[in-house]
């Protein structure tokens, strides 16, 4: 990723980091998937223990930049002099992944509408189409306990979440993670299609849904459609593409 002017206060790693997430908010803007100033996408500070960077709470996705995101510890301390807040539920949360789980190096939550649709219903995600069929066996759940900001809630989203890096917070919205920030857009817009297409499969009709064999060979063949830079990178870069061309104000 072509990089902007770094501040010298840090290292080329974090600086790097900072302008992919950066990115990821502007894209998750234009995609429409932003809810005001609220949501979160974390990432995992490479080469530091226990550091994330995290959106400034009282901004935009459209105003996130690299210079501006917020840098942490895994108990909410601000490590970079950041004048700015940090949301308590997105801490609350996205932390007691970080701390658990050694692979969850970028967390995505949203509250899109066909994701918390899709999370309300009883059934769940349903496998109905190419891509749900991708997260079958895949996906946990977590019933909603109110706005995430009790530290005790993070013990039961840990037990739920099991070998899952997918989860669907019931009446609430999707939760996604992955060991690479690329992987995890991916991740979540092909759940975000899932959802989509469910929402509008349901109001069409009724929904069929795919045979377990027909699944598992659809999983197995998946991988076989993956440019080898690795899951997510090329989708990731033709998106930072897009976003290069409407404002560039994010590198910053």
């Amino acid at each position: 990723m072509a990089s902007a002017a770094k501040r010298t206060d840090m290292s080329p790693a974090e600086w790097e980091a900072r302008q992919q997430l950066a990115a990821c908010y502007r894209i998750f803007e234009h995609m429409g998937w932003s809810e005001l100033i609220y949501n979160h996408i974390t990432l995992r500070v490479p080469g530091e223990d226990n550091a994330f960077l995290i959106n400034p709470f009282g901004l935009g996705y459209a105003e996130v930049c690299a210079s501006n995101l917020v840098k942490i510890d895994i108990d909410g301390t601000v490590l970079d002099g950041s004048p700015y807040p940090v949301n308590r539920a997105g801490f609350t949360q996205h932390s007691v992944f970080h701390r658990y789980l050694p692979d969850a190096h970028c967390i995505i939550h949203t509250h899109t509408t066909a994701g918390m649709a899709v999370s309300a219903t009883r059934e769940g995600l349903r496998p109905i189409s190419f891509y749900a069929a991708a997260f079958t066996g895949h996906i946990a759940y977590h019933d909603f306990e109110g706005i995430t900001i009790r530290p005790e809630e993070g013990e039961r989203l840990v037990a739920n979440l099991g070998d899952k890096l997918v989860m669907m917070l019931r009446n609430h919205g999707t939760l996604v993670m992955a060991s690479t920030l690329p992987e995890a857009f991916l991740k979540h817009w092909s759940l975000q299609r899932a959802c989509e297409i469910q929402v509008a499969a349901g109001a069409a009709g009724t929904p069929m849904e795919i045979a377990p064999e027909v699944i598992a060979v659809h999983q197995r063949d998946l991988s076989g459609i993956q440019l080898p830079v690795g899951p997510g990178v090329p989708d990731f870069q033709a998106m930072v593409r897009v976003i290069d061309r409407i404002d560039k104000s994010w590198r910053e």
